[in-house]
C-alpha cells in the first residue's frame, strides 16, 4: 500500500497514522502483552503460590482457582463498559488508564500477605486489564486500512503467544532466584514503558455517537457470572454438585445470566446489542473463541501440576515446556490469514478445532514416564491449531461491526474468550478435583480426606508432614492425579469437538459475503 497523501484515495486512515501504524501495532502488543502474560506466570506459579508460608500462601486449589477467576471474572464482566467507554471518552485515554490501574493492581498483588489479599488484589488487575484488552483492538481497528486488518489481527493474535511463551519462562527465572510475589512485580516496569511509547505514538479514536453507560446491565453480568464459577469451584472442591450451597449459586448465576440477557434485549442503551447475535456468523464466531479458551485454560491449569508435582520439574523447566505451543502460536497466528485465503474460515477454523481436541485427547496417553517429547509434540500442535482458529474468528468478530464500534465489538470478543478461559478453568479444574478426590480417598486416613484429597499437592504436603509413614501415599497419588488428568483431558476434547461442529456449520466458506453486510465507503471513527 501506497504512503503518499496523493493515490490515497478512498483512504480512511490520517496519512501521519499510515505512516506509524506498525509502529503503533508494536505498542498495542506491548500492553496486550502484559496482560496475557500476567496469567501465563501465574501459571507457572501456582505450585509455589499453594506451598505453605513462607516459601508461598498456603492456598488450597479453590483458593488457586479463584486467584485466576477474580482476574478473570471482574476482567470478563467489566468488558461491556469497557469497550463503550473507549468508544465514548476515548480509546487512547481508556487504554492509558487501565494500564495505570493494572500496575497498581500488581504491585499490589505482589507483596499479598493471604491468599484473600491475593485474590482481592488480583481482581484490582482485572480491572485495568478489562480497559486495556478491547482498547488495543479498537486502536487497531482504526490506524489499519480494512485490507491490512487481517494481517493486523494476525500480528496481534501472535503477541498472545509471545505472552504464553516468555510468561512461563519468565515466571521459573523469577521464581528461581526472587519470592512468588515477584511474576507479579515485573508487570510495573512494562506498564511504564507502555504508557511512555502510548502518550508518543498512538493516535486517540472514538465513536462520533456513543452510546449512554449500562451500569445495571453491567451489575447483572457481574453477578451472574461470579455465581456460576462459584458454584462450579464448589462442586469440585467437595467433589459433590448435588449439595445446596453448590446448586444454589450455580442455578442463581444461570437465572441472573438469563435475565442480563432479557434486559439487553429491552434497553435502549445496552452494554451489548442482542441484535448482534442473530447474525450467526457472528455467533459461532464468539462461539469458537470462548470454547477454544475453555479447553486451553483448562489444560494449561491441570498441564502444570502434571509436569511440577507427578514429573518434578522445576518452574522454569515448566515454562520451557509450554514453549512449543507458545511458539506455535507466534509462528503460525500471524500467516493464519494465508491458509484462510486458499480454504476459507469454515475449512480452517473447523481443522483448528479438530487438532485441539486430538492434542487434548493425547493427554490420557501420558503417565509418569512417558517422554517428555511426547508432551512437546502435543502442545505444538496444540499450539497450531490454536493459531489458525484465533485469527480468522478475531477477523470475523471485528470486521462484522462497523468501524466506530470498534471497541464494542473487542469487547465482545475479549469477554467470549475471558468467561470460556474462566469458566474452563472452573469446570475442568472441578472435574479434575472430583476425580482426584475419588481415586484418592481410599488411601487417605478418614480423618484427612476433606483436606488432603483436594488436590496432589495437598495430598503430598500431608505426605509430608507424616515423614517416612508418608512415603507410601506418594504412587498413589500420582496414579490418582494421572487419572483424573486423563477424565479431565478427554473432557476438554469433547467441548473442542462441539466448537469443530459450531464452526463447520456456521462460519463462512471461502470467499464468504462479508457477515456485517457494511460497505467499504461507511465513515469510519474519527482518529483524533
Amino acid at each position: 500500500m501506497t504512503t503518499s497523501a496523493a493515490p490515497a484515495a478512498g483512504r480512511r486512515v490520517p496519512e501521519a497514522v499510515h505512516r506509524r501504524r506498525w509502529a503503533i501495532l508494536g505498542v498495542l502488543m506491548l500492553s496486550l502483552l502484559i496482560v496475557v502474560l500476567d496469567n501465563s506466570i501465574l501459571n507457572v506459579a501456582i505450585k509455589t503460590i499453594a506451598t505453605p508460608a513462607p516459601t508461598g500462601l498456603g492456598a488450597t486449589q479453590s483458593e488457586l482457582e479463584w486467584a485466576i477467576n477474580s482476574y478473570t471474572l471482574v476482567f470478563a464482566g467489566l468488558l461491556f463498559t469497557a469497550g463503550l467507554l473507549g468508544d465514548r471518552l476515548g480509546r487512547k485515554r481508556v487504554l492509558m488508564a487501565g494500564l495505570v490501574v493494572f500496575g497498581i493492581g500488581s504491585a499490589l498483588a505482589a507483596g499479598s500477605g493471604t491468599p484473600g489479599e491475593l485474590i482481592a488484589f488480583r481482581a484490582v488487575m482485572g480491572l485495568g486489564a478489562a480497559f486495556v484488552m478491547p482498547a488495543t483492538l479498537a486502536v487497531l481497528m482504526n490506524v489499519f486500512e480494512r485490507d491490512e486488518q487481517p494481517k493486523a489481527i494476525g500480528i496481534w493474535a501472535g503477541g498472545v503467544g509471545l505472552a504464553i511463551a516468555i510468561g512461563p519462562i519468565t515466571g521459573g527465572v523469577l521464581l528461581e532466584h526472587f519470592w512468588w510475589g515477584s511474576v507479579f512485580l515485573v508487570n510495573v516496569p512494562i506498564v511504564v514503558v507502555a504508557l511512555a511509547l502510548m502518550l508518543w505514538l498512538v493516535p486517540d479514536s472514538r465513536d462520533p455517537a456513543p452510546g449512554r453507560i449500562d451500569p445495571f446491565g453491567v451489575l447483572l453480568s457481574v453477578i451472574g457470572l461470579v455465581l456460576l464459577v462459584y458454584g462450579i469451584i464448589e462442586g469440585g472442591q467437595y467433589g459433590d454438585f448435588t449439595r445446596v450451597d453448590v446448586l444454589l449459586p450455580i442455578v442463581g448465576g444461570i437465572v441472573v445470566l438469563a435475565l442480563f440477557v432479557l434486559y439487553e434485549k429491552r434497553s435502549d442503551h445496552p452494554s451489548i446489542d442482542i441484535a448482534y447475535f442473530r447474525n450467526k456468523v457472528f455467533s459461532a464466531a464468539v462461539c469458537a473463541i470462548a470454547l477454544v479458551f475453555f479447553a486451553l485454560m483448562g489444560v494449561t491449569f491441570f498441564s502444570v501440576f502434571y509436569t511440577q508435582s507427578v514429573r518434578g520439574y522445576e518452574p522454569l523447566e515448566t515454562g520451557l515446556l509450554l514453549l512449543p505451543l507458545a511458539l506455535a502460536q507466534l509462528v503460525f497466528a500471524p500467516r493464519a490469514r494465508l491458509v484462510v485465503n486458499r480454504f476459507g474460515t469454515r475449512a480452517v477454523c473447523t481443522a483448528g478445532l479438530l487438532t485441539v481436541a486430538v492434542c487434548l485427547a493425547a493427554f490420557t496417553a501420558l503417565d509418569a514416564d512417558t517422554p517428555i517429547w511426547i508432551l512437546e509434540l502435543v502442545f505444538f500442535f496444540m499450539g497450531t491449531g490454536m493459531a489458525h482458529i484465533m485469527t480468522p474468528v478475531s477477523v470475523v468478530v471485528m470486521q462484522a461491526l462497523p468501524r466506530e464500534k470498534a471497541g464494542s465489538a473487542s469487547a465482545l470478543s475479549n469477554t467470549f474468550r475471558q468467561v470460556g478461559g474462566a469458566l474452563g478453568i472452573a469446570v475442568l479444574g472441578s472435574v479434575l478435583s472430583a476425580a482426584y478426590r475419588s481415586g484418592i480417598e481410599d488411601d487417605l486416613p478418614p480423618a484427612a480426606r476433606h483436606e488432603a484429597g483436594e488436590s496432589i499437592e495437598a495430598t503430598l504436603a500431608f505426605a509430608a508432614r507424616l515423614g517416612a509413614r508418608g512415603e507410601d501415599l506418594v504412587g498413589p497419588a500420582h496414579d490418582a492425579f494421572l487419572h483424573a488428568m486423563h477424565i479431565t483431558a478427554l473432557c476438554g476434547a469433547g467441548v473442542a469437538l462441539l466448537g469443530a461442529v459450531v464452526v463447520a456449520l456456521f462460519l463462512p466458506g471461502k470467499d464468504p459475503e462479508r457477515p456485517g453486510g457494511r460497505e467499504e465507503s461507511e465513515p469510519a471513527a474519527a482518529d483524533r
